[in-house]
């Protein structure tokens, strides 16, 4: 029995750091592509 709690121990923290770092994403606000004299709308991007 302690086996398989060790087990399913084992896979949640892998599931947990697995998830984590898959959130880490790009560091910093999104950045309109382009050179900055033809970006149309020099605004921030939304984030919803």
């Amino acid at each position: 029995m302690s086996r398989i709690v060790r087990l399913l121990a084992a896979v949640l923290a892998l599931t947990l750091t697995a998830g984590v770092l898959a959130a880490c994403g790009k560091k910093g606000p999104p950045v309109a592509p382009g050179p900055p004299d033809q970006i149309t709308y020099p605004r921030v991007y939304p984030t919803h």
